[in-house]
């Protein structure tokens, strides 16, 4: 998947997480919402660790993947690149 393609699917992810918390605000019982909640949360996981492994961090205060220090400088930051 390319630069733009991941950083689309997480802005999607982040969209569902976001509206299944705010969901979950007023309906904490809900059992599929808490499910499609946990769900959504390790999709978005995955991709942002995706993302930062092939493109560099997306993420601070310890939180990105650090395997490549360099990455944090080298390629323009995500919003950068409109």
């Amino acid at each position: 998947m390319c630069e733009n393609d991941l950083l689309n699917e997480i802005k999607k992810y982040q969209f569902y997480a976001v509206e299944l918390n705010l969901y979950l605000d007023n309906f904490p019982n809900n059992k599929k919402a808490k499910n499609d909640y946990e769900t959504i949360s390790k999709k978005l996981d995955d991709l942002i660790m995706d993302y930062e492994r092939n493109f560099g961090p997306l993420r601070n205060f310890g939180s990105a993947y650090f395997e490549n220090p360099v990455a944090w400088v080298s390629s323009p930051w995500p919003w950068e690149n409109y």
